[in-house]
């Protein structure tokens, strides 16, 4: 998928911030960065002709995608999920749980909630306790929104303050993405803003591969000139014409982005926001990613 560039790109480590531009369209030929060669690829660019795979153990689900049958029946749907592999999830809330019950049923059923969504306007103590019984390792806000760039500065200092918090309790703090912190305010993006108002020691990056690349942006670019920032995924897909589906239902071209980005991912997490089936989902996604090549 990369070939040659990319094994430069990953073994010198010195050049990754100036490689950002350098290999934007390699393996796209559509006006969307990261989507698939042509339309009729949506079927088959999955699977891919390489011999690089996702290890089952980075593997995850983001729970907000089946926050329904969560709520209709939490102990099934965890039993669930189980069944079908997964033994890592990240989680959107305790669906009226403590963190100590939630615990419970996720150790019963072997999972580890290695990750989480927080807000970081409350009570951080308190949320970062939960975590810490939760047994997340990671920890993400999951959206911002400003009009003005005044607001996203403002926002990128707090946000750098509670990951200080945050390490020193021993779970990383990062932000994970939509579309609009690609879209510029006053000629300036927001992502930018965020990114560079914040300590890479401190705050890593979760990117949504398809707010992404509905924001405009290609992934492979938006990972290099981050590196190694980057340890998360939300691995959805979507159709040409922008519509959110099931992963390897779409044309992005997770083959080409995994390949090309493979250093520092820790794991990459199933999500639809929207499912008509989530258990389906969590299927679909799960096989998806256990027989990608790259």
């Amino acid at each position: 998928m990369c070939g040659e560039e990319a094994e430069r790109f990953h073994s010198r480590r010195s050049l990754l911030r100036g490689a950002a531009t350098a290999a934007v369209a390699v393996g796209a030929a559509v006006a969307v960065p990261g989507l698939a060669n042509a339309a009729p690829q949506a079927e088959t660019q999955g699977h891919g002709h390489g011999r690089g795979r996702v290890p089952v153990d980075k593997i995850s689900i983001q729970l907000y995608s089946l926050r329904t049958a969560l709520q209709a029946d939490l102990p099934g749907t965890l039993s669930a999920l189980a069944d079908i592999g997964y033994r890592k999830v990240e989680l959107a809330g305790t669906y009226g749980r403590t963190a100590q019950e939630f615990r419970g049923l996720l150790d019963k059923n072997h999972i580890r909630a290695t990750s989480t969504h927080v807000g970081i306007d409350g009570d951080l103590d308190k949320t970062i306790a939960d975590a810490k019984v939760l047994g997340n390792i990671r920890a993400n806000v999951p959206f911002a929104a400003f009009d003005t760039i005044d607001g996203w500065k403002q926002f990128a200092g707090r946000l750098d303050t509670a990951a200080r918090k945050f390490r020193q309790a021993g779970i990383p703090l990062g932000y994970h993405n939509h579309a609009h912190e690609f879209a510029a305010i006053d000629g300036v993006r927001p992502y930018d803003v965020l990114t560079r108002g914040t300590n890479p020691r401190y705050v890593h990056l979760e990117i949504d591969l398809f707010w992404a690349v509905e924001g405009g942006v290609d992934p492979v670019s938006l990972y290099r000139q981050h590196f190694p920032r980057v340890v998360q995924y939300h691995v959805k897909d979507r159709t040409a014409d922008g519509k959110m589906v099931d992963p390897g239902k779409g044309v992005i071209d997770f083959p080409r982005i995994f390949g090309c980005t493979r250093p520092n991912l820790h794991e990459y997490i199933v999500e639809h926001d929207n499912p008509t089936d989530p258990l389906s989902t969590a299927q679909t996604g799960f096989t998806y990613l256990r027989n990608v090549r790259f």
